[in-house]
C-alpha cells in the first residue's frame, strides 16, 4: 500500500484538500490547479477540517460499493458524460452511486463535506478528483457572495478585461490574442467576481482550455502543439482522439461532432499555456474593462455601434452545467452561479464600467494590434 499523499487547493477563502493513496492522483490536482489556484502538497497526516475529498485506486471498494448501489433502488442519471447510478440514504444526505463505464464509485456526505471516490484506475480517479474538489471549492466561493460569469478574461497591471458573447463570438480569441501580447491569461471560458469595496475583484475557473484547430492555426500555435505531440508529450485526456489523429496527420480544418453542432477542440492543460505557448498565467484582478467581440471573416477590426450590454446567458446556472449537474449535492442548495442578490450586484457594478462592441476578422495580427491599442488606453 502507497503513502498517502495530499494536495490542498486555496481560491479566496475557499480550501480543499485531495487526499489519495495514489500519488499520481494528488499531482494532477496539484498540476490541474497550481498556475490558477494556490495548489499546494500538505502532510496527509496533518488533515483537520474542511472540505475533502478522497479518491484511490481501490477496485475492491469499487465492487463493494457498485454492489451496494446494485442491491437498492436506483436513480439512473448522466455524469461526465456517462451514465451514473445513484442512491440515496433514508436522510438524503449520504449519496453512492457508481459509474460503471469509468469504473468509478462515488460516496458523497454532504452534511461533512466529505466524497470518497474509488476506481479501478489511476486516471479516471485523478479525473474525477479534481473534478469533484473544484465543484466543492465552487460551492464555498458562491456561498461567500462570488458570482460565476460566462466570460474570458486577460490581466494587466492587476486590471482584468472581460471579453463575453455566446460560442463563437470572439471570446477564446480576444483573450489568447491579448495573452500573446504583454497580458496574463485568467480565463478562457468563466469566472468568478465579487465586489470588494470599490473594487470588482475576479478569480479564475480551472478548466482545460478548448481551443478549435482552425484558431489553434491562425494563432501561430498549431505547429508547437504538433511538435510537442509528436515529441511524446499529451494534450488533457478529455481530448477526442479524431482531435489528436487530425493534430498528427496534420490536418488543420476544424472538426465537427456527428450532426454538426459542436466543434471537438484541443484541450489544452492549464500550465501548457506558459509552458508550450509562453503566455503567462494570472491568478487574480480588477475588472476594468468589458468587450463584446463579434468574428467577421471580412471585417477589418474596429470598435461598432450597438447596445450590448449584459444579458442573462453572461451568467452562468446550475441549469448550464449539463456536464457535471450537482447528482452529489456538493452545492449545499445554491444556485450553479451564484444566488440572485449577488448577480444582481455584479450586474449593477459591470454595468458601470466602459462597454465596447468590436469586430474582428480573421487577420489574426491586426487583431492583436487592435485590441492591445484599445485595452490599453483603458
Amino acid at each position: 500500500m502507497s503513502t498517502p499523499t495530499a494536495t490542498r487547493l486555496h481560491a479566496a477563502d475557499a480550501s480543499v484538500t485531495v487526499l489519495s493513496n495514489t500519488p499520481s492522483v494528488t499531482y494532477w490536482s496539484h498540476r490541474y490547479f497550481g498556475p490558477w489556484w494556490n495548489a499546494f502538497e500538505v502532510p496527509a497526516q496533518s488533515l483537520c477540517s474542511g472540505p475533502l475529498v478522497i479518491a484511490d485506486v481501490d477496485e475492491l471498494a469499487y465492487t463493494d460499493l457498485a454492489t451496494r448501489v446494485a442491491a437498492c433502488p436506483q436513480e439512473e442519471v448522466t455524469y461526465a458524460k456517462a451514465p451514473l447510478l445513484l442512491t440515496r440514504d433514508s436522510t438524503g444526505t449520504i449519496i453512492t452511486a457508481v459509474s460503471p463505464d469509468e469504473g468509478l464509485a462515488y460516496r458523497s456526505e454532504s452534511l461533512a463535506e466529505r466524497l470518497t471516490i474509488s476506481g479501478c484506475a489511476p486516471e479516471p480517479v485523478a479525473l474525477a478528483a479534481a473534478r469533484i474538489a473544484r465543484e466543492m471549492a465552487r460551492a464555498t466561493l458562491l456561498w461567500d457572495g462570488w458570482t460565476l460569469l460566462h466570460a474570458s478574461a486577460v490581466v494587466r497591471d492587476g486590471k482584468a478585461l472581460l471579453a463575453f458573447g455566446s460560442k463563437g463570438s470572439g471570446k477564446t480569441t480576444t483573450a489568447l490574442l491579448l495573452a500573446r501580447r504583454d497580458f496574463h491569461l485568467l480565463a478562457n471560458d468563466r469566472v468568478f467576481i465579487k465586489p470588494v469595496g470599490d473594487e470588482l475583484r475576479v478569480l479564475p475557473w480551472p478548466s482545460a482550455a478548448a481551443i478549435g484547430l482552425g484558431l489553434l492555426d491562425a494563432l501561430g500555435l498549431y505547429d508547437i502543439v504538433r511538435d510537442r505531440l509528436q515529441s511524446g508529450e499529451q494534450l488533457h485526456p478529455t481530448q477526442h482522439q479524431d482531435v489528436t489523429d487530425a493534430l498528427l496527420a496534420d490536418r488543420r480544418e476544424p472538426l465537427w461532432e456527428p450532426g454538426g453542432k459542436r466543434e471537438r477542440k484541443v484541450q489544452v492543460f492549464p500550465d501548457q499555456f506558459p509552458t508550450w505557448f509562453g503566455m503567462e498565467l494570472a491568478t487574480s484582478g480588477t475588472a476594468a474593462t468589458l468587450l463584446f467581440p463579434h468574428i467577421d471573416p471580412a471585417a477589418a477590426p474596429a470598435l461598432i455601434d450597438g447596445d450590448r450590454t449584459l444579458a442573462e446567458d453572461d451568467f452562468m446556472t446550475g441549469a448550464t452545467e449539463d456536464r457535471y449537474p450537482d447528482h452529489f449535492h456538493l452545492a449545499r442548495g445554491i444556485n450553479g452561479g451564484g444566488n440572485d442578490l449577488a448577480c444582481a450586484s455584479v450586474a449593477d457594478r459591470l454595468a458601470a464600467l466602459p462597454h465596447h462592441q468590436v469586430v474582428l476578422g480573421h487577420d489574426t495580427t491586426a487583431n492583436a494590434d487592435f485590441l492591445a491599442k484599445l485595452a490599453g488606453a483603458q
